[in-house]
């Protein structure tokens, strides 16, 4: 009997691997299907706990002999109908486990499971079926189902890292973080050299928003193994968290010089910057995150834009924009493309160049008919041409579109008040207010109304 586990041992040992390679798991998933002591872990889960057992009568032993000189012959399609053949209600838990397994390595997780489950639910102490069944409910990313399971293992003397540890990834995902933290201090205690665990308990410190913890542990994880961007990452994060922007761009900067930058790394590297107002540092750090990987929606990079606009930094500005419609072109998105008209129609402005501000806002508005901005900017370019009726013109079509109603018939009121029309400003005021109330609209419409009783 023990040559033909062993055999199966050494058997399962490589179809495992192959299985599990052949699956579509993450990161983390993989690290733990192809760490030594998950492999050997799940091996010996062949083999009975004979105190948590369920009871296996003499003529059952026989059979299971059979079915697993099948299995060490790979024959599983004859150990499966063997097992099928002699399981039953009044059959021991054991023959529902070994379906179960094989199921498992074969990736057939649904199947497996509903057996895993048929095993515990005829021996509620066994182990090894609760074991395997919460690994299946991890790999199948249904964490609040492995929790109980993983749990049942501990409560029956199995507690080890890789239970603790995916018992904090469970935890994790389902955002209690407190007992995922508890859960990852306990692996690590069973196992302090596994990365993964670690790494674990300082992202639920930052779930935690407890960022001085989680910088202290990353520095000891740095210390361990400074080629790890991930942990230069996650320090970043834990810095930003404590409000020290620019020890979390040194840590992105380091991971820049490593090699190991991505596009969104970068990205928030030139956000740092530009709340900083270090903006041609923003700059050429958008520029650099947007050739790194040139699917990346440029929306972060439009953004700044915006706002380095609003805070007078043009020529850098020019730059950026410049930078986008050269790097992303026809990828642009029609709300891109307006947003990228719309930039340059302010530089336009701030530049004094009344020409292309007009240009650019006419080809906003051919982009899109309906974007009150641009009709509300063309119509107060036009006042200020004297091309009154056009100004009107604008300001009613701006009126028309729900959002825009209230600002356009301010606009308009503004401008028909420059040229002593108050009576006629006076009701759009009013169905301003009603609208959208504002203090300052409202002290100007008292304003109004006062000098217009003196007329």
């Amino acid at each position: 009997m023990k040559r033909v586990v062993a055999i199966v041992c050494l058997l399962t040992s490589s179809l495992l691997v192959e299985r599990l390679h052949a699956a579509e798991l993450s990161e983390f998933e993989l690290s733990i299907w192809n760490d030594p002591a998950f492999k050997k872990q799940f091996i010996q889960s062949y083999i009975a706990e004979t105190e948590i057992e369920p009871p296996i009568t003499t003529d059952e032993r026989d059979k299971m002999l059979k079915v697993l000189e099948l299995i060490s012959a790979d024959e599983m399609d004859k150990a499966v109908s063997l097992l099928q053949k002699h399981r039953g209600e009044a059959a021991s838990a054991v023959f529902d486990f070994t379906l179960a397994n094989i199921h498992f390595q074969r990736d057939a997780l649904d199947q497996a499971a509903a057996d895993y489950e048929v095993a515990v639910k005829r021996h509620d102490k066994f182990r090894r079926a609760w074991q395997n069944l919460g690994l299946i409910r991890v790999r199948q990313n249904r964490f609040e189902d492995a929790i109980e399971p993983l749990t049942r293992v501990i409560k029956l003397g199995g507690g080890d890292a890789i239970t603790y540890g995916l018992l904090g990834y469970c935890y994790s995902n389902v955002e209690n973080h407190i007992s995922a933290e508890t859960a990852y201090r306990t692996a690590i205690l069973f196992d302090a050299q596994t990365m993964e665990w670690k790494m674990g308990l300082a992202r639920s410190f930052f779930k935690q928003e407890r960022f001085a913890d989680a910088v202290a542990l990353t520095r000891q994880l740095i210390a361990d193994q400074p080629e790890r961007a991930d942990f230069w990452l996650l320090q970043a994060n834990a810095y930003i968290g404590m409000n020290q922007p620019l020890r979390a761009a040194e840590n992105y900067e380091l991971v820049d010089r490593m090699g190991q930058s991505t596009a969104d790394s970068l990205n928030m590297l030139a956000d740092i910057y530009v709340n900083e107002d270090l903006f041609e540092l923003a700059v050429t750090t958008y520029i650099r995150a947007m050739k790194k990987d040139a699917m990346v929606k440029p929306d972060r990079a439009i953004r700044a834009a915006k706002v380095m606009t609003a805070r007078g930094a043009l020529p850098e500005t020019r730059e950026l924009v410049e930078s986008i419609e050269k790097l992303h072109g026809e990828r642009l998105e029609d709300s891109e493309r307006k947003d990228m008209l719309k930039l340059r129609a302010r530089i336009a402005v701030a530049e004094g160049s009344g020409e292309d501000e007009a240009r650019v806002l006419e080809e906003i508005v051919a982009l899109d008919p309906l974007d009150g901005e641009a009709l509300i900017l063309l119509g107060q370019r036009s006042g200020r041409a004297g091309d009154i009726d056009k100004a009107i013109f604008y300001f009613e079509r701006a009126a028309s579109i729900e959002k825009c109603e209230a600002d356009a018939k301010i606009r308009h009121a503004q401008l028909l008040v420059q040229n002593g029309k108050y009576a006629e400003a006076l009701p759009l005021l009013r169905s301003a207010q009603q609208i959208k109330p504002r203090d300052n609209v409202q002290d100007y419409l008292e304003q109004l109304e006062r000098l217009n009783k003196t007329r």
